[in-house]
């Protein structure tokens, strides 16, 4: 007897504010990131646009604190199956609240993700099958061969530095007890030490001494929850180039002119 074939999955779009003042609007006359212009159009309907290309792709729903502003936002209007809702206190708390029940998985990025593209999204989706936990990233030779001027965040493991690339799958409840640990440690998500060291001193003794490639420590912080945790390593270097800075917005200007 022939498998059911796997039916979309959902995505949820995370286009909340972090605390403190953002560079990027300073002066910008735009009171939230999602919605600073990048190439024309604001963050967020990049990354709407690519997702709803997606045939993997089913209902979006966009968490925000201030989810109505967005959704007023006229070039999202006629999108088809795209909800709005507001989120709550942390990325974890809020992700924790929009998982559907049970086993289903669920796509997960950011409205920063300007770059993203119907084929990176299939890419991913294609490698994370079959896990609880899965979080694309890209090796830093893959960057640094198209882009040198890029600078990311990098974690530094046996066989290749890696940044992530702001894709995830995760598998319904099951992520729960990790979505509650990550809340307690997210705030410091850009320092890749104590990330690694919040899962054990094995883990971290690991990282130093680059006992085990990337994938084998994702895997083993996935065990510490019961978790089948794996990293996708993604093939276009524009996968990891998100709007963080000034210079990535300009970046991301160029790499959209060139598309057309």
């Amino acid at each position: 007897m022939t498998a059911p074939t796997p039916g979309p999955i959902s995505a949820i779009v995370l286009a909340g504010s972090r605390p403190g003042p953002d560079p990027l609007l300073t002066g910008s006359g735009v009171s939230t990131k999602a919605l600073l212009p990048v190439g024309g159009r604001p963050m967020l309907v990049h990354v709407i646009a690519a997702l709803r290309a997606a045939p993997e792709v089913g209902a979006i729903r966009v968490l925000a604190q201030n989810s109505a502003e967005l959704a007023r936002e006229p070039m999202l209007a006629a999108v088809p199956d795209l909800h709005f809702a507001d989120s709550g206190q942390g990325i974890s708390a809020s992700l924790a609240a929009a998982l559907p029940e049970g086993d289903a998985p669920v796509l997960v990025t950011t409205a920063d993700n300007v770059l993203l593209t119907p084929a990176m999204i299939a890419e991913f989706l294609a490698g994370a099958a079959g896990s609880d936990v899965a979080v694309a990233m890209v090796e830093r030779r893959v960057l640094l061969a198209r882009y040198p001027e890029s600078r990311r965040t990098w974690l530094k493991f046996r066989r290749g530095w890696w940044s992530g690339a702001n894709l995830f799958r995760l598998r319904g409840q099951r992520v729960l007890p990790l979505l509650d640990f990550w809340g307690r440690i997210e705030r410091d998500r850009k320092k890749g030490l104590k990330i690694v060291a919040a899962f054990g001193p094995w883990l971290l003794a690991g990282a130093l001494l680059r006992l085990f490639t990337i994938q084998g420590g994702v895997a083993r912080a996935g065990r510490r929850f019961g978790l089948a945790a794996r990293v996708v390593p993604m093939s276009d270097a524009e996968a990891c180039i998100d709007a963080d800075k000034p210079s990535d917005v300009t970046l991301i200007e160029r790499i959209l002119a060139r598309r057309g």
